[in-house]
């Protein structure tokens, strides 16, 4: 009895536990480093076609609404709603795109031509404009050495050229790439529009095993807070950078689908068509009649401040979230990842004040002591 109790059995014993211990953590690393493996290397094949695939859930989730009342049309016919989504797509954002930056090759080329003849011809500058406080000099300056000799001009402010151009430039050579990663991302749409029903059951199965019921609530947060972006950014920026193009051209402005685009670019990062109807406005009081140029005056105004109408209406819509915290995290996400931060910026802080309000209600529920009585 006192072999049986001694040490050698229990010192056995022990070296067995910590042999299992030892096994079963061994198995698991392996587990869990074969895994990580697996995703990483899903990753790096999926990298390629992780922006379209992303656009693609956006746009899918954006036009569900529209979807759905295609489908009922078509008599519940999923492939066949989903492509004439996807046709009408094609037409609607990559026509516009590929219809604008042609304008706008065109025009450079006439005035690139224009320049090469000499037959680009600047009028002097009006009189007022050496009135003009602290820039008045500076720009009447600039303007007489045009009209007078527009060759001596460019080369007088090249450098200050070549610095704003070259980025232009550079983002202009991966247009051809981004519109054809638009077409792809429309595709991809269509497809997961197709598959919306089963898509939706695993994003929610998803949520469901990460945090049961709260899970399935987010995940339903994240699908409105994307389509709201969807209607409350973009939306937004074509209505108003449509409107900003369609008082320059009846205006009669030139280079007119060059700021319309310049316009769109600057209404998506939340700057605002100003910046382009500013100089315009002053451009036809130089050079129009009174009423014409009063009347633009009314539209620029009305186009900046559409936005202000607009907004409200459609970015926070229907959700449970501040307005201005999906307005923060669009503009948060844009800064950091460019257009396609506009939305994940968005849900992620949603989906963040969510969770933070699920946290403080749990602990003003919880009573003091730890839940004791």
């Amino acid at each position: 009895m006192a072999f049986i109790g001694g040490n050698p059995i229990e010192l056995k014993m022990r070296r067995m536990r910590q042999d299992e211990i030892t096994k079963s953590a061994l198995e698991a690393v392996t587990k869990i480093g074969l895994i990580a493996l697996l995703i990483v290397w899903c990753f790096q094949i999926i990298h390629p076609f992780a922006g379209p695939i992303l656009w693609g859930i956006i746009i899918s989730v954006g036009i569900f609404p529209i979807y759905g009342w295609v489908r009922q049309w078509v008599t519940e016919r999923n492939w066949l709603a989903a492509t004439l989504i996807t046709l009408g797509l094609l037409l609607i954002l990559v026509f516009p795109v590929v219809f604008l930056f042609t304008v706008l090759i065109d025009n450079l080329r006439v005035v690139s031509d224009q320049l090469r003849q000499g037959l680009l011809v600047v009028p002097p500058p009006p009189q007022e404009i050496k009135g003009w406080p602290m820039i008045g000099d500076s720009i009447e300056k600039v303007w007489s050495m045009a009209s007078e000799n527009l060759e001596v001009a460019i080369q007088q402010i090249t450098p200050q050229l070549r610095a704003f151009v070259s980025p232009l430039l550079g983002a202009a050579a991966t247009v051809g790439i981004n519109i054809l990663q638009l077409i792809v991302a429309v595709i991809l749409s269509g497809v997961f529009l197709a598959y919306s029903e089963e898509g939706y059951r695993l994003f929610r199965a998803i949520g469901r095993r990460l945090a049961d019921q709260q899970g399935v609530e987010l995940v339903d947060l994240a699908e409105a807070t994307m389509r709201n972006v969807v209607r409350g950014v973009l939306g937004v920026a074509l209505i108003q950078s449509s409107a900003a193009g369609l008082g320059l051209v009846v205006a009669g402005v030139p280079l007119a689908g060059l700021w319309t685009v310049i316009a769109l670019i600057l209404c998506i990062i939340q700057i605002g068509p100003l910046l382009i109807m500013g100089p315009a406005v002053v451009y036809m009081f130089l050079t129009s009649d009174t009423l014409p140029a009063v009347l633009f005056l009314i539209w620029s105004i009305f186009t900046g401040l559409l936005d202000n109408f607009l907004k409200p209406l459609l970015l926070g819509r229907g959700l449970d979230v501040p307005m201005i915290v999906i307005f923060l995290g669009a503009i948060g996400g844009l800064l950091m990842f460019g257009i396609i931060g506009l939305f994940v910026g968005a849900v992620v802080l949603a989906l963040g004040f969510k969770v933070f309000n699920a946290w403080l209600e749990v602990e003003s529920s919880t009573p003091a002591g730890g839940g004791t009585t």
